[in-house]
């Protein structure tokens, strides 16, 4: 396993389309386990494929925050699918790993189902609440190139862009471990 290197706002990359997974090899099972590593060093609660530099459509949550334990591994979700998005909202700050050291308020559905495979190929659907519906919502974002900054005002992003475009890799890195965002 090995760490890395995670894409940061402004990057175009970002904004590049995801490609549905049509094999779970390998190639695809060692990206999952550098996602996890690379997630858990920073203490992410979760992860996108197309933040480390791959258009595959798979994000992983960690375990504490998809509703398991501390010891459990990160759930992984390949090719997912929203469904039955509650219309109950919440507002609440959101951080993300393409973006240290940013916050944006983000309204979200409550609850949700969501579909999609597991590491070894098989379906699965999970009905999701609260924060664990909130990170998975976050992450299929990144899967339809919506990113944190499509959430802020005009003035925000302005603010946003500037901060990142100033800030190098070393700093970002610094700023996650301090600081943790999902």
């Amino acid at each position: 396993m090995s760490l890395l290197k995670i894409v940061r706002f402004p990057s175009p990359f970002l904004r590049q389309p995801t490609q549905e997974v049509k094999v779970i090899d390998k190639q695809v099972r060692t990206l999952v386990e550098d996602m996890m590593e690379t997630m858990c060093d920073v203490n992410g609660a979760g992860l996108a494929a197309i933040q480390v530099g791959s258009l595959h459509r798979i994000f992983i949550i960690e375990a504490l925050a998809a509703g398991g334990e501390r010891t459990e591994s990160p759930k992984v979700f390949i090719n997912p699918v929203l469904e039955d998005l509650s219309p109950e909202t919440d507002v609440r700050d959101e951080g993300c790993l393409s973006f240290p050291g940013v916050f944006i308020s983000v309204k979200r559905s409550l609850r949700l189902k969501v579909s999609a495979l597991d590491l070894d190929g098989k379906p699965f659907s999970i009905d999701a609440e609260d924060f664990f519906a909130r990170a998975i919502q976050h992450e299929h974002d990144h899967l339809i190139n919506k990113l944190l900054y499509d959430h802020a005002g005009p003035i925000k992003r302005q603010m946003i862009k500037r901060k990142l475009d100033k800030m190098t890799d070393e700093e970002a890195m610094d700023l996650l471990r301090q600081h943790p965002e999902s």
